[in-house]
């Protein structure tokens, strides 16, 4: 099943999944193909995200694949394999019909975890892109704004240096506002990929909050926390403002990535109306 972004002119919503904790894939897989029927384009599937054991990735973006029969992107760490690993991923991948992958990095391993973990990390996320394309893979990767340190410019450059390296497209990290998309649709422009926008809904204010002070990469922006703070339905509010984030992506940018937080595959119904 093929999810490509590249050539590629209409507006392409993946949603987003994390692959379960444990080795039964079945309570998730049937929240999937319930919402399967609805118009959107594919999924996404994280790989141990946050840096938290989770089922294979690939094992479950092939899964998915077979339970809803609509195609899935695999998401590729240097942070779990070496090289060897890796290149058996993509070869892995390729052969159970996966034909679309997004390299990144991986969320850096907590040094206070209760198992202490290595991050491999023997080739970087340029090398992953490159590999991935000699693998006859369509290859995306994540653009971290980081806008907790003002880091779009450093982080577009890097984009650059992902596309000479292959890569066909970007998704980025949770946008939340107007000027926000305004700006990484301007320092992206030049690049000439699809550019996709990240969509977290937001669930409740505590939700925001978490977020906003938490989770590196993601800036909620003060207006939408008070936003959350004050509305009578929360949920309601949260998934509002997804959906117009959603309205926006549409008219600057090549696709959205929308991500359900906790599995609340159920707001999707509101969301992509």
């Amino acid at each position: 099943m093929t999810l490509s972004f590249v050539n590629n002119n209409d507006f392409i919503i993946t949603i987003e999944v994390v692959p379960p904790t444990g080795n039964d894939p079945s309570i998730i897989l049937k929240k999937l193909t319930k919402v399967s029927r609805l118009s959107f384009n594919g999924f996404s599937v994280a790989s141990n995200p946050v840096a938290k054991p989770k089922m294979s990735a690939m094992v479950f973006t092939h899964l998915i694949q077979k339970a809803t029969q609509k195609p899935a992107i695999l998401h590729c760490t240097i942070r779990d394999h070496n090289r060897l690993g890796l290149q058996s991923e993509l070869w892995g991948a390729k052969a159970l019909g996966i034909d679309t992958v997004i390299a990144v990095t991986g969320d850096p391993s907590a040094s206070k975890a209760e198992e202490i973990t290595s991050t491999v990390g023997d080739l970087n996320v340029f090398q992953l892109i490159t590999m991935a394309r000699d693998s006859d893979l369509n290859t995306g990767a994540v653009l971290d704004f980081r806008p907790e340190i003002d880091g779009l410019e450093h982080e577009a450059k890097r984009l650059e240096k992902k596309v000479a390296s292959g890569c066909q497209f970007i998704v980025t990290q949770p946008v939340y506002d107007e000027k926000t998309a305004k700006k990484i649709h301007a320092a992206t422009k030049h690049l000439k990929v699809p550019v996709i926008m990240g969509i977290l809904p937001l669930l409740s204010y505590k939700h925001a909050i978490f977020l906003h002070d938490k989770v590196d990469g993601i800036a909620v922006p003060e207006a939408l926390r008070l936003q959350m703070k004050k509305a009578k339905d929360p949920l309601k509010e949260g998934v509002l403002q997804a959906r117009q984030m959603l309205e926006l992506a549409k008219k600057m940018y090549s696709g959205a990535c929308i991500m359900p937080p906790f599995d609340r595959f159920d707001i999707l119904s509101d969301i992509l109306v």
